[in-house]
């Protein structure tokens, strides 16, 4: 599966003073970084069902010990994966029942990954352009698409599909008031 585009978005915020009636996650911090990342994917339509059985089975590798770099990936043959993969190859319905709408996506471990749906037609859900966010604006943010001019539209021309995969918002860095630093 062809990495399309990677979105790497930073984000450092000053703390807030306690607030008269609710709790700020930022109330013990004088500033707090934290970041986020996305990665479109392009996939062939038609193999939509082995492409996801070669994701699940990297996580089921990962969980058994025997993964290298692939091994934190954490969607697995689960009985959601395991549906998900029969559905695709043509054998079960996409969800509890036959008329359930088609499942476009997967969690686990905090992680997002979806893609487009096969079916429906012209009114088909997709997998959306990434929201442009705020400009690089140095220190306080920075955004990094690469390539630069790539767009989840081209991937889907060129691919048929789109996958994306989203990770977990995680700070990374806080100066808490009492000036002790945090980093991860």
């Amino acid at each position: 599966m062809p990495m399309g585009l990677v979105i790497v978005r930073d984000y450092c915020v000053p703390g807030s003073g306690p607030g008269w009636f609710f709790q700020q996650k930022t109330d013990d911090f004088k500033v707090v970084c934290s970041m986020d990342v996305t990665a479109y994917y392009g996939a062939d339509p038609h193999d939509l069902g082995d492409t996801l059985d070669k994701i699940l089975t990297a996580g089921d590798r990962g969980r058994s010990g025997r993964g290298g770099p692939e091994s934190r990936i954490p969607f697995t043959h689960d009985r959601e994966g395991r549906r998900l993969v029969a559905f695709y190859r043509g054998h079960g319905p996409a969800g509890k029942s036959p008329s359930a709408p088609e499942s476009t996506n997967l969690t686990a471990s905090g992680q997002i990954l979806s893609w487009d749906a096969t079916a429906g037609g012209p009114t088909r859900q997709l997998v959306e352009e990434p929201y442009a966010g705020p400009n690089d604006d140095p220190p306080v943010s920075r955004s990094v698409h690469d390539p630069q001019a790539a767009t989840v539209s081209a991937i889907r021309k060129r691919y048929g599909l789109v996958f994306r995969l989203q990770l977990p918002h995680t700070v990374y860095y806080a100066v808490l008031k009492n000036g002790h630093v945090c980093t991860k």
